[in-house]
């Protein structure tokens, strides 16, 4: 996710984790899945998933962090803080601790990895992303699943299978293969730039931040 059309980093990043809360809540209603572990990997990706665990709580879910390598960038630290002062508990570091935190929670919201990512999968998420997969919880991936490369998908086999994806600005070509439900975040994209790489961009219902895109022979498309 680049600051491009003028929006400011920050900006790209709350209207993107606003996004990926509202998914969530869509499809994992918080009576019956209040509790939602949110894993979020150094990079933006994991900043949007401090977006959306802030947003979570503010809808009335107990949202937990778990990152195990918290950014370094100062923007990171200003999202982990907006979520420690709405009393959003962070686990500590450990896999421990997240393997412990599984069996207390309802859904999990994957912001590990984004689109620069590239295998292979490093400590210590080579043994998180196993556990997640075998926790048999719901599973929400911002953007790309983790594991995932952009272009090619889950062809390592050591990606997380999600049940619902929801896709920032527009879907990435290594998702073609996925199942299950997609949604797409992008309202902030401006005309400008919608023009430009042509996106064919679906029209958003009312004042959502997020379309439910179809599903079209076992695969999402625009």
């Amino acid at each position: 996710m680049s600051a491009a059309g003028a929006f400011s980093l920050d900006q790209l990043m709350e209207l993107a984790g606003l996004a990926c809360a509202q998914t969530l809540a869509t499809v994992y209603g918080k009576d019956k899945y209040p509790r939602v572990l949110v894993c979020c990997g150094p990079g933006n990706q994991g900043g949007d998933g401090l977006v959306a665990a802030r947003h979570l709580g503010m809808f009335g879910y107990q949202p937990t962090i778990w990152m195990p390598k918290p950014g370094s960038k100062d923007i990171y630290k200003r999202l982990h803080s907006q979520c420690a002062n709405m009393h959003i508990p962070t686990l500590d570091n450990s896999l421990d601790a997240m393997r412990d935190a599984l069996s207390s929670h309802d859904v999990i919201l994957d912001a590990i990895f984004g689109f620069s990512f590239k295998p292979p999968v490093r400590s210590p998420f080579d043994t998180a992303l196993p556990l997640l997969s075998e926790s048999s919880l719901p599973i929400v991936s911002v953007d790309i699943p983790s594991g995932w490369d952009v272009e090619r998908g889950n062809a390592e086999g050591v990606g997380l299978e999600p049940d619902v994806l929801i896709s920032l600005t527009a879907p990435k070509e290594g998702v073609k293969a996925f199942t299950g439900r997609h949604f797409l975040g992008g309202r902030f994209v401006p005309k400008t730039l919608e023009e430009k790489f042509q996106l064919n961009l679906p029209p958003y219902p009312g004042f959502d931040q997020i379309v439910e895109l179809p599903r079209v022979s076992g695969s999402q498309k625009l």
